[in-house]
């Protein structure tokens, strides 16, 4: 059944959410401090990895070469500044806010934060895009079934620290790929192997800013980068 892999996805999300919650209300203040440096450096060295994976080429020689900068740099930046002009993060937050007073949760002062963050470490990435593609050309959930099983374990980890917004990530979480999806048909021509690439590279630098943020405050916007993944998949297309 098409979008059944974004159904397990959300629902892997809530349950994580809830397990995390009633998890966290155990923890000293002290450890959940701990647990959010843990899950930030963590995050640090998955979008590194990936990012490097993307970037470093072995040559015939035997030598290490990086690619990928100027795409890199020319994205980000460019989709940066799409990002500032179309305030996406201020309207993210707002959504927050919106969740938080209807969801009951209005006294819970962490709820839009945790929501962010963890939105935006289970949307940013290539695995989201093509298995939702996969899932709606193919009826194939494998993808997204194994993005379920690593979301579960991240959001859990997240909701012991930081409070039951992150649980409402499904929310974007399910919009997000089930829209791709729905138009799986229409987008999949897309998704070149050199587009994919990009959306590889540019989608772990971006959860490496998400990992720099829990650890040490809020440092970037990430959610006004998000221009930045549909400039990458344009940029091999159009130069790859």
């Amino acid at each position: 059944m098409p979008g059944l892999g974004t159904i397990v996805n959300c629902a892997a999300i809530i349950a994580g959410g809830i397990i995390g919650v009633l998890f966290g209300r155990f923890l000293p203040e002290r450890f959940q401090t701990s647990c959010i440096m843990t899950c930030g450096l963590c995050t640090i060295f998955i979008g590194a990895g990936g990012a490097m994976a993307q970037m470093l080429r072995l040559s015939e020689g035997g030598t290490l070469s990086a690619e990928g900068s100027m795409m890199l740099i020319g994205c980000l930046i460019l989709g940066t500044l799409a990002g500032e002009l179309l305030k996406i993060e201020d309207n993210i937050e707002r959504f927050g806010e919106w969740l938080k007073q209807k969801s009951g949760n209005a006294n819970d002062g962490g709820f839009v934060h945790a929501f962010v963050t963890a939105s935006l470490t289970v949307c940013v990435g290539a695995m989201a895009i093509v298995g939702s593609i996969q899932d709606g050309l193919l009826a194939d959930h494998s993808v997204l079934f194994a993005k379920s099983t690593l979301d579960f374990i991240i959001i859990i980890v997240m909701a012991a620290s930081m409070g039951k917004g992150c649980a409402f990530s499904a929310i974007p979480v399910g919009l997000l790929q089930g829209g791709v999806t729905l138009l799986s048909r229409f987008i999949s021509p897309l998704i070149t192997p050199a587009a994919l690439s990009n959306l590889s590279f540019v989608g772990s630098v971006m959860i490496f800013c998400v990992g720099i943020n829990l650890c040490f405050g809020k440092r970037f916007k990430v959610g006004n980068q998000l221009p930045a993944l549909i400039l990458a998949v344009a940029w091999a297309l159009l130069l790859g």
